[in-house]
């Protein structure tokens, strides 16, 4: 499954690097179908991010990958727990 995942990554990822970000994936929890990933770059200040994230990796991952269920920023769940996530 998280093969899978990063070949779709990989394929999506020109988009997202076009408009000066990127993605990283962290994990795949294949029991759970949870992807973590996380946006940086323009991504992490941009208002959008979540669009990026909701309507286009999770719909698209979930379109293309059997059992994804979710995907979720790594770096957005670091600061509502007060870490502040790195730009690359």
């Amino acid at each position: 499954m998280r093969e899978q995942v990063e070949q779709v990554i990989e394929v999506i990822r020109p988009a997202i690097q076009a408009d000066n970000g990127d993605v990283v994936l962290h994990d795949v929890d294949e029991a759970t179908g949870l992807v973590t990933v996380e946006l940086i770059g323009a991504c992490v200040s941009c208002p959008a991010s979540t669009v990026t994230l909701k309507a286009g990796l999770e719909r698209i991952l979930k379109d293309r990958v059997p059992g994804v269920t979710e995907v979720v920023d790594a770096g957005a769940a670091k600061s509502e727990i007060g870490e502040t996530p790195v730009s690359l």
